[in-house]
């Protein structure tokens, strides 16, 4: 699903520039469910900013659902971040001014489907995140798990193949961080794939691989507990 060969990524800074990431090997089969971590300047938002078609690399291979990702003007990663991406992020990026479920529904109308029709996807994803009777609150009328959960349905709508989730849990206390983690896992038990950004160590041993960072570079890539256990099922 995910390929990265020899990925390399520098930032002009003045008249230096800093290299990012050093050359990364990454493949990420259909269905995986893999956190990257790293602490701040490891280059893991960097990752997930090429991964997610928000930023171009620099040398090296990246190949989305085998479809090599390259010289992409903004309109062609626009539409297959639409086909194929569902994005959560650490500060929830919900529109203040529309409810609960405007805010799930609203890439679908970016799809060009028609207000009826989006509004009835929207409400099926709501209460499958446990938000139903919360769909015509304000983002400011809910709990910040209840923003991230109603996140979440709004990444998932149009059925993407990976969700991208930036320190998904970065906001939220040690409580709502596990229900939050287990609407992942059964996104992934769905067959999603799924791909977390985070520096906390709980977050990342509910996921089913941990890809490390430092200075750029991949310095272990290894299988949970859930992983195995899975395995054995």
């Amino acid at each position: 699903m995910i390929r990265i060969e020899k990925l390399h990524k520098s930032y002009p800074i003045g008249k230096e520039s800093i290299h990012v990431l050093k050359g990364i090997d990454l493949h990420i089969k259909e269905g995986e469910f893999v956190s990257i971590m790293g602490s701040s300047g490891s280059g893991k938002s960097t990752l997930l900013n090429i991964v997610g078609l928000l930023d171009i690399h620099d040398e090296g291979n990246y190949y989305l659902n085998g479809e090599l990702i390259k010289d992409m003007n903004e309109k062609k990663a626009a539409i297959l971040r639409n086909k194929f991406l569902g994005f959560v992020f650490q500060s929830f990026n919900l529109i203040s001014y529309k409810t609960a479920l405007e805010n799930v529904a609203l890439p679908l109308y970016y799809k060009g489907v028609n207000r009826k029709d989006r509004l009835e996807i929207a409400m099926e994803y709501l209460e499958k995140v446990g938000l139903k009777e919360w769909a015509n609150h304000l983002p400011n009328e809910l709990s910040g798990g209840q923003k991230q959960r109603v996140a979440i349905a709004r990444a998932l709508v149009t059925k993407p193949k990976v969700v991208l989730a930036d320190e998904p849990t970065g906001a939220l206390d040690s409580t709502t961080t596990d229900s939050v983690m287990d609407l992942l896992k059964d996104i992934n038990n769905e067959g999603m794939t799924v791909f977390v950004i985070t520096h906390e160590e709980e977050v990342a041993a509910q996921t089913k691989r941990i890809v490390r960072l430092k200075d750029g570079i991949i310095v272990s890539d290894e299988l949970t507990k859930n992983a195995k256990q899975a395995s054995h099922v």
